[in-house]
Formats: C-alpha cells, sequence, structure tokens
C-alpha cells in the first residue's frame, strides 16, 4: 500500500497530463477523453441521470480498467472533465495503487474535494482538456475575463468553472475566479498578474463574501444562482483582498444554476505579469478611490 498523500502534487498531475497529449500526439485546443480511453482499451459508460453524490469512478476487473460518469448534471462539460478525471487516477503515479485496493473507487471531481488523490486528478483532467500552449496562444486572442473565459469554454467544450480555473493560472493578466455558496467563499484561484498586488494576500475558505460587493447583492436573491443571471460592475480589490493599496476592477458574476454556487471572476487591467509597471496615474485614482465613501447599490 502507497503511502497517503498529505498535499496535492499539482505540477506532476500536469506533467502527466501533458506526456499523455504527446503519446496520443494531440496538439490542438480541443481534446476527446473519450477517444484517450478507448485508446487505452479503457470501456467508458455513463450512469443513470437519477443516480447522485459521485461524479464518476474507476474499476479494476482484473487488468481491465473501466471508467463510469454521472450525468445526473447536464453539462457536457462537467461529463467530460469527470470522465478526464478518471483518466488522471489511472495515469498519475502512486493513484491506482492508492486507490482501488477494492477494485473501485469513487470520485469526487470539480474542486470540491479536500482529498489530494480528487484535487490531482483534476489538476490533470484541467491539463489534459484545456493544453497548456494552444490555451495560452488562445488567451491573446480574445478579451480579458469573462468574455475570453465563454470563448475558450465554448473551443475546449469544457465547464466553465474548470474554464475559469485554468484560464487564472494560465494568463499573464490580473485575474481571480471565485466559488461563492451564499455569503462564504467556496474557493479562490489567482492569476499570476493578480500576485503583483503589493502585499496581496490568499482569499482563504470560509472567508464571508465581502459586503457590498456585486456577489454579496447578487447571491441574496437565489433565483440569480438558480436561473443562470450574469451581472458586472466596477469596483476595488481592497474590497475583497487584504492589499496595501487599492485596484480599480471589473467584478463580473455568474450563477451556476444546479451546481448552486456563484462564479465570481475579478479583472484588474493595472496588474499583469507581462511588465511590471507601476502606474502613477492608477495611484492617485485608487488613492482617491480609498478616501470616497462608498454606498451599496
Amino acid at each position: 500500500m502507497s503511502t497517503k498523500l498529505k498535499l496535492a502534487r499539482r505540477a506532476l498531475a500536469e506533467n502527466t497530463a501533458h506526456g499523455v497529449l504527446r503519446e496520443m500526439k494531440i496538439e490542438g485546443l480541443y481534446v476527446d477523453p473519450e477517444a484517450i480511453a478507448t485508446a487505452k482499451d479503457i470501456v467508458v459508460q455513463a450512469k443513470p441521470d437519477t443516480a447522485n453524490g459521485v461524479s464518476g469512478a474507476l474499476i479494476k476487473v482484473g487488468d481491465e480498467f473501466g471508467i463510469m460518469y454521472a450525468t445526473n448534471i447536464p453539462s457536457k462539460g462537467f461529463q467530460r472533465f469527470s470522465i478526464a478525471h478518471e483518466i488522471g487516477h489511472y495515469y498519475i503515479s502512486g493513484h491506482v495503487d492508492a486507490l482501488l485496493g477494492t477494485g473501485v473507487h469513487y470520485s469526487h471531481a470539480g474542486f470540491h474535494s479536500a482529498d489530494p488523490y480528487e484535487q490531482e486528478a483534476d489538476f490533470f483532467a484541467s491539463a489534459l482538456l484545456m493544453p497548456e500552449r494552444p490555451f495560452k496562444n488562445a488567451i491573446d486572442d480574445h478579451p480579458i475575463g469573462l468574455a475570453g473565459i465563454e470563448a475558450l469554454r465554448k473551443a475546449c467544450a469544457t465547464s466553465l468553472t474548470a474554464t475559469a480555473i485554468r484560464y487564472s493560472g494560465l494568463t499573464r493578466d490580473g485575474i481571480a475566479v471565485i466559488s461563492s455558496v451564499g455569503g462564504t467563499v467556496d474557493w479562490c484561484f489567482m492569476s499570476d498578474g493578480l500576485k503583483e498586488a503589493k502585499g496581496i494576500k490568499w482569499l482563504r475558505k470560509g472567508t464571508p463574501v465581502p459586503g457590498g460587493t456585486l456577489t454579496e447583492s447578487f447571491n441574496a436573491r437565489p433565483e440569480n444562482i438558480r436561473t443562470g443571471q450574469q451581472d458586472a460592475a466596477d469596483g476595488n480589490l481592497r474590497d475583497w483582498m487584504d492589499i496595501e493599496r487599492g485596484y480599480n476592477i471589473t467584478e463580473e458574476v455568474v450563477g451556476l444554476g444546479q451546481y448552486g454556487r456563484t462564479l465570481t471572476i475579478l479583472t484588474c487591467k493595472s496588474l499583469s505579469a507581462r511588465v511590471e509597471e507601476d502606474d502613477q496615474e492608477d495611484d492617485d485614482e485608487a488613492l482617491i478611490e480609498n478616501w470616497t465613501p462608498r454606498f451599496r447599490r
């Protein structure tokens, strides 16, 4: 039995996905996870849409492997991600030995699990379905923020949430993607560009959604989430993050329907990993902003 993981090995998971893409000679932006499974003689089947609780399962009988994926959430992007997640358990070093002692491993894909094995399979699936080089090239072909994420979601046939997380990891612009449930932050991913903000501290899981933000007012109406509404407003990064100075941002929010969550995209055009610059004009605007009383709309 392998030693149980304490932390997810993100680089190992993503590099394993890169190796699979090379093995399969896949170079474009669109990837078919079922074709990859078939090439490895792994049978893929859908679970009944009445079955809830897990995103999928990897099954081992003798030397044969099979994948089942959930269909109770009718998102093709999520279903493709669930299949890729199980392929991750098949490929990533140590997973088969650690997880398939009984012959079946039930998964919880989608960046909601704190289990390092599930997190590694999520990172693998993200890197497999949104290959780094073509994804990076495509980022520059679209507007920054939600519009760009939507365009890449369509190109990769992935879920909006998975695409936003991948986007935050590969863009050089100042971006944060945040998932919230009601009044609480579920998770936050920040781009390298946003980390250029002086003294910025990570927005932790369980942190209350800040008062006065668009996300707070959006989440106060559950039908916004259930019906997949969108909204956008100007704001300040200091409303969300513990930082040493203010930065103007655009806050975009999307209700994720059946997931019961809200996806928030914070875009700061004055922060970037492209060129480290200190825009004095923006400093002055931020200073004025910080001393201006703010009222909820």
